[in-house]
């Protein structure tokens, strides 16, 4: 394997860095709302779905009362 220097590895690393396409601000805006908003579904479906588990449990082992 060659070694390159370091102001080669910069160099580079920049020429990588042009190539990148850059989400916009609204872009970015957007996914991350989007991924706040699942997020909370799915802790609201996996709190539902763990309480019902509990209810089940309790009235199978006769621990509800």
């Amino acid at each position: 394997m060659a070694k390159t220097s370091p102001a080669q590895f910069v160099r580079e690393v920049r020429q990588e860095l042009a190539k990148v396409t850059w989400p916009s601000r609204q872009e970015v805006l957007t996914a991350t709302l989007g991924v706040i908003a699942m997020s909370g579904l799915m802790a609201l479906f996996f709190f539902v779905v763990d309480t019902l588990i509990a209810w089940t449990v309790q009235w199978l082992l006769g621990l509800g009362g």
